[in-house]
């Protein structure tokens, strides 16, 4: 059996995905995880990838029922593939359909894309984003103010507030096999997917009814949906299919009486450290020698405080017991939670 190492989970391919044919894998969900690309960190945050896998399987399964159609297949217990509902006890494998993983070429600096138009049974090279909020450290602010994109694209009217509930989401792209994730107009993921107009408008009708099933879930608990990504693949048919994970700390951004509850805590941790300087420093260096590799500019990451490290895995145990309203794990409510990483922040 092939297992492929990832940066947070590892795949056991049970049946290789071939030409138009589907395979079948089983994701492996583990504690490790990563910031700004830089791929595995030091530390693991103990339940982690339980929670994630939880979380997924939650959202998944209500996709499925509103007809939404996802690689997901159902969440590994004893060797058998079950519902949500009918795990005894936390897992943290999930069955899947795979389709082929196509990356582009790098060459003379730059990413080489070619995906014919009718291709079928590939992931899609982006990431597809939709903003409910835009919290102060959102990177459209900055794309806004450098002349990167403008108001219009996004169909707004005039600059939002920081943490401002926006009128109505909207939506943005980004390539995912790029050292360094790169937003693209639609036009340009259009361009580099070989995406009709059809379907791009398919892919915003999708990104709009995941975006209101994780907000109206999240909302009843409290907790503020700022903004998400999904993946997306294309079957044997050419159809549409949710893939990789939703609904989750790590795809989504949330806030819990004005507090991150999501991977963006650890992003907000390691921002105050030397080492994302020189993150920073190293992704321009690298950009401007026309070079893949970044991580070689920059030093070893630092390891997490341990009293962070166990409220993060805190908040994504508690996490994953309200979303999916059943409790895996024994530990407090996360209106307790978030009272100890307040007390931990002051």
């Amino acid at each position: 059996m092939m297992v492929i190492r990832g940066s947070v989970k590892d795949i056991e391919v049970l049946k290789q995905s071939k030409n138009c044919k589907l395979g079948v894998g089983r994701f492996i969900f583990t504690d490790r995880y990563s910031v700004f690309d830089y791929g595995v960190m030091p530390d693991k945050i103990d339940g982690k990838g339980t929670s994630l896998c939880l979380i997924s399987a939650y959202f998944f399964e209500k996709l499925n029922d509103i007809g939404i159609k996802t690689h997901y297949e159902g969440l590994v217990e004893d060797g058998k593939v079950k519902s949500l509902e009918e795990i005894a006890e936390p897992c943290n494998v999930m069955q899947v359909k795979l389709v082929r993983v196509i990356k582009p070429e790098f060459r003379d600096g730059k990413y080489i894309y070619n995906f014919p138009k009718n291709l079928r049974n590939f992931l899609i090279p982006l990431e597809f984003i939709y903003r409910n909020y835009l919290p102060e450290e959102s990177s459209l602010f900055r794309r806004i103010r450098s002349g990167e994109v403008t108001l219009e694209d996004f169909g707004l009217k005039s600059m939002p507030k920081p943490d401002e509930k926006l009128e109505k989401p909207i939506f943005d792209v980004s390539t995912k096999f790029e050292e360094k994730d790169r937003y693209v107009s639609w036009s340009e993921a259009k361009e580099i997917a070989g995406l009709s107009d059809e379907e791009i408008g398919e892919i915003k009708n999708i990104l709009r009814k995941v975006d209101n099933i994780i907000t109206r879930r999240v909302e009843e608990l409290g907790i503020i949906h700022v903004d998400g990504k999904i993946e997306l693949a294309f079957d044997e048919n050419r159809e549409l299919m949710v893939a990789d994970a939703i609904g989750t700390p790590d795809e989504c951004r949330f806030k819990y009486e004005g507090m991150s509850v999501s991977k963006e805590l650890l992003r907000k941790y390691y921002r105050k450290t030397e080492w994302y300087k020189e993150v920073e420093r190293a992704k321009k260096i690298a950009e401007s020698k026309g070079e893949k590799d970044w991580r070689k500019y920059c030093s070893i990451p630092p390891r997490l405080d341990s009293k962070f490290r166990d409220l993060a895995s805190k908040i994504y145990k508690a996490l994953a017991n309200e979303i999916t309203g059943k409790e895996f794990f024994d530990v407090p409510k996360l209106k307790d939670v978030a009272k100890e990483y307040r007390d931990y922040l002051s």
